[in-house]
Parts: structure tokens; sequence; C-alpha cells
């Protein structure tokens, strides 16, 4: 039985990136759901992800560049995970906890210095307490951390092929 090409696992979670960040831009445009600041963070990583894998699935890389876009492409998948469980946990805590409501993450950017406005960010506002739409009773972050974790599993299960191949050709030496 032979592997799917890296090329191949590139792809497929290229067209998971875009398929999730296409519903994300649908629930914000078609059924009027304002994102929070941190689900802005969210969306920014999974674009990147999804970017990543879209020039590495084209690129079609040997070893070496598979370590890098994979690694590259993990990273954005583990942040994209953090920032989805910290949102979960600031929504199953009491919204009283939660920060003020800023009005925009651009108003946040032009009137506190970069260092302020990302412990803001993460540090929650009413906004991301907020569970305004759900689907089989998960939130939008719970399903979020649920596709950061996959892609992080997918990447993991590529590494270890790589690394099983390489092993498997080092032993038939």
């Amino acid at each position: 039985m032979s592997l799917a090409p890296s090329r191949s696992l590139f792809f497929l979670a290229f067209m998971a990136g875009a398929l999730t960040l296409g519903a994300s831009f649908y629930l914000e445009y078609g059924a009027l759901l304002r994102p929070c600041f941190l689900c802005q963070v969210q969306r920014l990583f999974l674009a990147t992800f999804t970017l990543i894998n879209l020039v590495a699935a084209v690129h079609n890389p040997k070893r070496y560049g598979i370590y890098g876009y994979g690694l590259v492409s993990m990273g954005c998948a583990a942040l994209g995970a953090i920032t989805a469980v910290r949102q979960v946990l600031l929504q199953n805590t009491a919204s009283d906890q939660a920060g003020d409501c800023w009005p925009s993450l651009q108003y946040m950017l032009e009137n506190l210095s970069f260092s302020q406005a990302l412990r803001s960010i993460f540090n929650g506002t009413v906004d991301c307490v907020e569970i305004t739409w759900t689907l089989f009773d998960l939130s939008l972050p719970e399903w979020s951390l649920l596709f950061f974790v996959a892609m992080l599993i997918l990447g993991f299960m590529q590494f270890s092929r790589l690394i099983f191949s390489q092993r498997l050709r080092l032993s038939t030496r």
C-alpha cells in the first residue's frame, strides 16, 4: 500500500483551510455574525495556514522543503489552536470577568501600543465571551479548535511518514 505523496497532503490541508475560511466569511457576511478580536486572530492564522499549504502544494518540495513547509504550517495551526483554546476558556467563564467592549481592532492599534493592544485582545472582550452560533452544540471557537487540532494531527502524520520512510531506506542499505 502506497502512502499519499506530500503534495497531496499539502493540497488536502489547503482545501480544508480554504473551505473553513470560506465558511467563516459566509458566517460573517451571509449570516451577519460579527467576529470578535480573537476570531479575527484565528482567521489570520487560518489564512496563513491555507496560503502556506497552497504554496507547498504548488511548489512540490523535496524532503527538506517538506520539513520547512510542514513546520511553518503546523506552527500556524498551533497558534490558531492556542487562540481558540483561549476563547473557549473565556466562553466558559463568567461574562463579568471579560474585558470591556472595544470599538474595533483598528481603534485599538491606533490608540494603544502594539503590546497593549495584543494584551487586550488576549484578555478578551465581552464580544469574545458571547456564543452567537452553535452547530451540534459546539460554538465557533470549539469548531475552530477542532479544525486546528485536526490539521496538527495531519502534520504529525506527514512528519512520521517521512521519518519512517527515511528509516526504512537506511535499513535496506
